[in-house]
């Protein structure tokens, strides 16, 4: 009897203590920006209260040019940053350090980058950063150093191809890199050539990827693949694509992408090319988000079918700002946080976890072109 009483003690003491942990963790909000292509203050660090939206500034990284991209280390404790972003001339990745205890961002180093360097993302096994180049329809390669420092790019992999639009798909643009659940493939997104390639990627290899794709999926002509997105836990994935406004919905097998349906993210179609942006799902898996800036400058909600991946449109909200270029959901999915860059703001809506749909809460920060939102508790 009094053991079966310890046990008991002990887990409620452990219960006890898992919640004390868990009520201590601290997140926060990763912001970057446009600096108008001079230095200045263009990484935003704010914490972030997962209760009730509100959001606190707690430091930024000075000294830095155009980091319209942002990504973190599993971790949390490595910031990297496409920089020099709108500059014909340049292109880099900067690592900085962050401390949570102290919130302070630390410059580690820079490492030379093609040319506009526009999206970039960290393996799981934090060994590799690879980054997209939009301008001249590349990605490259970056080994990442025990110190989170950058080592020179070890690989570029240029692209040639083109599409319909002859002002926006003269050439290659890739948008995005996207690894598939399992780590074993990137997926990349070609605005330009309206593909998707595929590599098979493995980080113990330096460099990670073969020369060629194994294997592209072809888009609809004109149709801007941008920002890609796999299901949490189902097999599917969806790519908004920019110039149609259009999400193109994905059965996915081992690599391979089959469609299973195409749908608009808005209402009324306007004249012109479309100009969508980011894509996100929530951490339940039910509702799919995805962001049209130019005349709309809103936020689409989907539904997702469990049992065909197919998306309903239940749900089109303001941003409350003008040009919502990338968005986040937090860890929780109780929010949905939106970087509007013209209007250089970040503006935060709640979930209904019920319905999926947005609901304003009135708190808006200014961040002068806000680009790229990352968020991550500790």
């Amino acid at each position: 009897m009094k053991a079966k009483l310890y046990s008991a003690l002990l887990l409620c003491f452990a219960l006890f203590t898992s919640i004390a942990v868990y009520s201590q963790a601290t997140t926060y909000l990763f912001i970057g920006s446009y600096t108008n292509g001079k230095p200045g203050k263009g990484i935003y660090v704010y914490s972030f209260n997962t209760s009730n939206g509100q959001l606190k500034k707690v430091c930024s990284a000075n000294n830095v040019t155009n980091p319209s991209y942002i990504t973190l280390s599993h971790d949390g404790k490595f910031v990297y940053a496409c920089t020099e972003t709108l500059r014909s001339d340049a292109g880099s990745m900067s690592s900085f350090s962050f401390d949570d205890k102290k919130g302070a961002l630390t410059f580690i180093n820079k490492q030379a980058n093609g040319v506009n360097p526009v999206y970039a993302i960290v393996d799981a096994s934090n060994r590799w950063l690879i980054s997209a180049n939009y301008t001249i329809g590349a990605v490259s390669f970056f080994s990442i150093n025990k110190d989170g420092s950058l080592a020179p790019f070890s690989k570029i992999t240029q692209f040639d191809g083109k599409s319909i639009n002859k002002e926006r798909q003269e050439r290659s643009h890739i948008h995005s890199i996207v690894f598939s659940p399992d780590q074993h493939y990137i997926f990349l997104p070609d605005l330009g050539a309206d593909r998707i390639w595929r590599f098979r990627f493995d980080p113990t290899k330096d460099p990670p990827v073969s020369d060629t794709s194994i294997a592209d999926t072809r888009a609809v002509p004109g149709s801007g693949p941008r920002h890609f997105v796999f299901h949490p836990y189902l097999s599917y994935a969806y790519c908004i694509e920019e110039l149609s406004g259009t999400v193109q919905a994905y059965a996915y097998t081992d690599g391979r992408l089959n469609t299973i349906q195409r749908i608009a993210a808005h209402y009324k179609k306007h004249k012109g090319d479309h100009s969508s942006a980011d894509i996100h799902i929530s951490p339940d898996g039910r509702f799919l988000y995805a962001s049209n800036r130019g005349e709309e400058n809103n936020i689409a909600t989907f539904s997702i079918d469990r049992y065909t991946g197919k998306l309903k449109l239940i749900g089109i909200q303001s941003t409350s700002g003008d040009h919502p270029r990338n968005f986040i959901i937090d860890p929780d999915g109780r929010f949905l946080l939106v970087a509007n860059q013209i209007s250089g703001d970040v503006v935060v809506f709640k979930r209904n976890l019920q319905t999926g749909l947005l609901i304003k809460t009135g708190i808006k920060i200014k961040v002068p072109g806000a680009s790229c939102l990352q968020i991550h508790s500790y």
